[in-house]
């Protein structure tokens, strides 16, 4: 997936929405994407069979997901924690000296979700260096040894279509490919005024 801006996150919220409905129940739906708190409840109500949130970036998000998922009365949400481990400003994710605390309080402080792993987002041309992979994996550490869980309960969202070989060889149990499935995405030109 892309990293998402404001205006990214509206798209891929409306086509889950849009798409959800028109396909089997069987399928189990994963929202990738920067979630606004006002798009939680619809995403939640709209999407009965959303299996996994994979970006939760903050405390708050998190809690408003916790409040809507317990508000339905479905099963717990499972969740991943978006890390940003290139440290671009243009990315979403907490930094990683914070991915503990916030997978602490997804677990500890929000009953209604399940932590479930970590993800991050590649570079603008939506690959990642070695050091990103690594820096992900060494959260999973830190983050399995504050919650006292093995490596192996944690899960890995991290590899896109241009560098998922090298995701897997670093421990991604979770690649995103879809343009290697669907095609490269045309994104609409923008208008000069």
């Amino acid at each position: 997936m892309m990293p998402a801006t404001a205006a990214s996150a509206r798209i891929m919220y409306k086509n889950l929405s849009r798409k959800a409905p028109q396909l089997p129940d069987d399928i189990e739906w994963h929202f990738i994407g920067n979630l606004q708190s006002n798009k939680v409840k619809p995403l939640i109500s709209g999407v009965p069979n959303l299996a996994m949130v994979e970006t939760v970036d903050d405390e708050k998000i998190a809690n408003h997901l916790d409040r809507i998922v317990g508000s339905i009365g479905r099963k717990p949400l499972r969740v991943m924690v978006q890390v940003n481990t290139s440290g671009e400003e243009s990315k979403h994710g907490v930094d990683p000296a914070g991915c503990v605390e916030l997978a602490k309080h997804v677990t500890l402080g929000c009953p209604n979700l399940e932590f479930s792993g970590l993800m991050t987002i590649g570079m603008l041309d939506y690959t990642s260096t070695p050091e990103n992979f690594k820096m992900l994996a060494k959260c999973r550490s830190e983050v399995c040894k504050a919650l006292e869980i093995v490596e192996e309960q944690c899960e890995l969202s991290m590899g896109m279509s241009g560098d998922f070989e090298l995701a897997i060889e670093m421990g991604s149990t979770n690649v995103r490919i879809g343009s290697t499935i669907f095609g490269a995405r045309e994104y609409p030109k923008k208008q000069l005024n």
